[in-house]
């Protein structure tokens, strides 16, 4: 299943497994946060001993591809599945760049 990369900011809760704050930015420059699991996010072991920002990664579903204008190529992603993964507004549907995605 594919993954977008996201960057994860700081550690914010130390409730098992931890909490940490991520950002995503679209294809529009626009930045989505979330305050996720750590074991959803990463395989690193963070805490708020951890260096940040560092890499993680949101699984992910490719509902849509296409190429704008421009000729960037772009793809439309929910992130309600697997994990169900929703930003801190509630939004879990995004359009990023291609090269935003982790195999």
């Amino acid at each position: 299943m594919p993954a977008l990369a996201i960057e994860v900011l700081r550690f914010v809760d130390d409730h098992f497994p931890g909490f940490v704050e991520c950002v995503l930015v679209d294809a529009a420059g626009t930045e989505h946060r979330f305050v996720e699991k750590v074991p959803v996010v990463t395989t690193a072991s963070l805490s708020a001993a951890s260096i940040y920002p560092c890499q993680g990664s949101a699984a992910c579903e490719v509902l849509a591809s296409w190429s704008d204008v421009h000729g960037h190529a772009l793809v439309e992603v929910s992130t309600l599945r697997p994990s169900g993964i929703e930003s801190t507004t509630g939004q879990s549907t995004f359009v990023v760049r291609t090269a935003q995605l982790l195999p």
